[in-house]
């Protein structure tokens, strides 16, 4: 199940979830793209998403528009589907419409694999450059030798004293998938120190001492922040 939270309000770019994508709404495009793969449902804040996703004849679930996080929502949302404790949960965030399809697989076939042995939560990071490692905005994660996660922050990391030119850097990409019930117990956890410093909630889970497994994928993709974002994205798409 891939459940895609959408928020109607965004302070950098206003009802961005609706921008329209040669002719199709943001969230229309990105749970077109999640169908490729599995059940797809949007777990929206407000009624004019659900209209729209009505008109396209894509599933949604009104859910709260207090939740603080897309995690919430759609933790709300699996409650309503009464979907089982075991059932993996993909979070796709409304605004990456041109994620890769193969990204998605990557991380469904990573969770399917580990049945049994699943890890609390998967997600997904690409090789990046050490220019982009620089930036703030684009999250870095260290890993261990099992592909799990050991720290996600805005800083470059590993910090590379020695100048040495064998560092892989590892940029997040902010797709998350869990189980039913690792999913509703990470909304029951507190918020964590870390996660607040960082504004990063993936934190909590690691402060907690969970595992969150990662996919190595390539991907040219990146999310929808502001209307200048959309149109750096629709110019690298259509070349």
């Amino acid at each position: 199940m891939i459940i895609i939270p959408a928020r109607l309000k965004s302070t950098r770019f206003p009802n961005k979830v609706l921008a329209q994508i040669d002719g199709i709404p943001m969230v229309i495009r990105t749970a077109q793209l999640a169908k490729q793969i599995d059940d797809v449902v949007v777990a929206c804040d407000d009624d004019s998403i659900a209209h729209v996703c009505a008109h396209y004849k894509i599933a949604s679930i009104l859910t709260s528009n207090t939740h603080e996080s897309g995690t919430d929502r759609i933790a709300e949302c699996a409650r309503s589907l009464k979907l089982k404790g075991s059932e993996i949960v993909i979070n796709l965030q409304a605004d990456e419409p041109f994620l890769e399809v193969e990204v998605i697989k990557t991380l469904k076939i990573l969770m399917e694999s580990k049945r049994g042995k699943t890890p609390f939560m998967g997600s997904c990071a690409k090789v990046i450059t050490q220019s982009e490692a620089e930036d703030p905005n684009l999250v870095k994660v260290v890993l261990n030798q099992n592909n799990e996660a050991i720290y996600f922050s805005r800083s470059k990391i590993p910090y590379n004293r020695d100048n040495l030119d064998s560092i892989t850097y590892y940029g997040h990409l902010g797709i998350y998938a869990f189980s039913m019930e690792s999913l509703q117990e990470f909304c029951s956890l507190p918020k964590s120190t870390l996660e607040s410093i960082e504004k990063l909630e993936q934190l909590r889970a690691l402060e907690n001492g969970k595992t969150i497994a990662i996919a190595k994928v390539e991907s040219q993709s990146f999310g929808i922040d502001t209307q200048e974002d959309l149109q750096r994205a629709l110019k690298c798409f259509h070349q």
